[in-house]
């Protein structure tokens, strides 16, 4: 936890996913602080036509490699928030040749009891996880 959903445009080779991935992951354990292995990631790749995503008239220029990240998380604070947003987009920029007009973000937070890992319990809940 975090949950993170990438919708992408297809084209990309596996070696691109894999970059994206850990780019993006390594950019959470630091913004967010989580744990290395607390990595929770699903891509699923669209054909061009499917994603549109325009510029909400900020003059942003958009192209063919677009990448929208959808999260899931705990809360966070604002700070920890901007912080994510500008590693992503400084690390996949240098990481993944992904332009930052490219990279569209949105967190959606939730609550402890919202969480089950497996094994059917809230580890949240029961102690098992911090």
């Amino acid at each position: 936890m975090p949950l993170m959903y990438f919708d992408v445009t297809e084209g990309r080779e596996p070696g691109e996913i894999k970059a994206l991935l850990d780019t993006a992951h390594a950019a959470t354990v630091e913004a967010f602080g989580v744990p290395e292995r607390d990595r929770y990631q699903v891509v699923k790749s669209h054909p061009a036509g499917e994603i549109v995503a325009l510029d909400t008239g900020l003059g942003i220029d958009r192209s063919d490699q677009l990448v929208i990240l959808h999260m899931v998380s705990r809360r966070r604070t604002r700070a920890q928030k901007e912080r994510l947003y500008t590693l992503l987009a400084d690390r996949l920029r240098r990481e993944c040749g992904l332009d930052p007009a490219d990279l569209v973000v949105s967190v959606t937070e939730n609550d402890d009891e919202d969480w089950s890992f497996g094994l059917g319990r809230a580890q949240f809940l029961t102690g098992e996880l911090h």
